[in-house]
């Protein structure tokens, strides 16, 4: 999984599965979009406009549990 966010393009863009190919590609909301691999499972998202609708885009924390 890897996260990035442009400051540019204000866009925060996160991979879910690097070596899928994107078959489809949705804006479930506007400025949320989905990215899907043939089979339907969800490959990576990207949200526009990040600074806004994120908390602090240009930070990112990870935790794992259990």
């Amino acid at each position: 999984m890897k996260a990035t966010y442009d400051a540019k393009t204000d866009t925060l863009s996160i991979v879910l599965k690097a070596d899928a190919v994107v078959a489809e590609s949705d804006e479930d909301k506007p400025g949320v979009i989905l990215d899907y691999d043939g089979d339907g499972n969800l490959v990576s998202l990207e949200i526009l406009d990040a600074s806004t609708r994120v908390t602090d885009a240009w930070r990112l924390e990870f935790e794992t549990l259990g």
